[in-house]
């Protein structure tokens, strides 16, 4: 199973990060690039526990559908979403917020295994981990922007 841990400092409240963080139109204004899509479920707005979300996205070329639920949520410290049809073997994404001084710290703590065992392992090490975490930090500095314009 691969680990990525990735940090974020935001000059905003923890209510306003937190919300934003799951708000389907926020990740979709993160992720233009790979022209992803809400195509069912909760499709805008902010998605909440025990709902859906059926993602659409082009990535290395390659059309991907993913469903994931929001399986835990504690506003607003913690929240999970987990992949429950789509291309990984499991894929769980925890999303935690803490504050302090006026800013909030986002650690974002994702594990997630390829389909493909042994070869999937090796796709992970060579290049899905950091292909990963780059979306991560591209969706978290387009949160950070919007939460610190919206705090002004």
């Amino acid at each position: 199973m691969a680990h990525i841990e990735l940090r974020t400092e935001i000059a905003a409240s923890i209510e306003v990060v937190f919300d934003l963080s799951r708000s389907i139109d926020a990740h979709l204004g993160s992720m233009e690039k790979s022209r992803e899509k809400a195509i069912a479920g909760v499709t805008s707005g902010l998605i909440s526990l025990d709902e859906e979300v059926t993602w659409r996205a082009t990535h290395f070329g390659i059309p991907f559908t993913m469903t994931s639920r929001v399986t835990t949520m504690d506003r607003p410290t913690r929240f999970v979403d987990e992949q429950v049809n789509g291309p990984f073997s499991s894929f769980h994404h925890e999303h935690r917020f803490s504050e302090s001084n006026g800013v909030t710290v986002m650690p974002d703590i994702i594990e997630f295994s390829s389909p493909l065992g042994l070869i999937g392992r090796l796709v992970n090490r060579v290049g899905l981990e950091r292909y990963l975490a780059h979306l991560i930090r591209v969706r978290n500095d387009f949160l950070k922007a919007k939460s610190e314009k919206s705090s002004q």
